[in-house]
């Protein structure tokens, strides 16, 4: 069976989640074949202030825009 682990920020509701797990899906079986019940998506987050990129937490970092 085909998993899928995403680690991303907390914060995204239900909604956002269930699109993202069904695309993630779709896209798995388009591209690699099989069968939607056969792929797992597994979702993990992780708060901004456990996360760091070029040595720098996120959530000390300013917002981009």
């Amino acid at each position: 069976m085909p998993m899928i682990q995403v680690q991303m920020y907390a914060g995204r509701s239900p909604d956002q989640k269930r699109a993202l797990v069904k695309a993630l899906t779709e896209a798995f079986v388009t591209t690699a074949g099989g069968t939607p019940q056969a792929v797992q998506v597994v979702l993990q987050e992780v708060e901004k202030s456990d996360w760091a990129t070029g040595g720098v937490l996120a959530s000390e970092t300013p917002p981009k825009g």
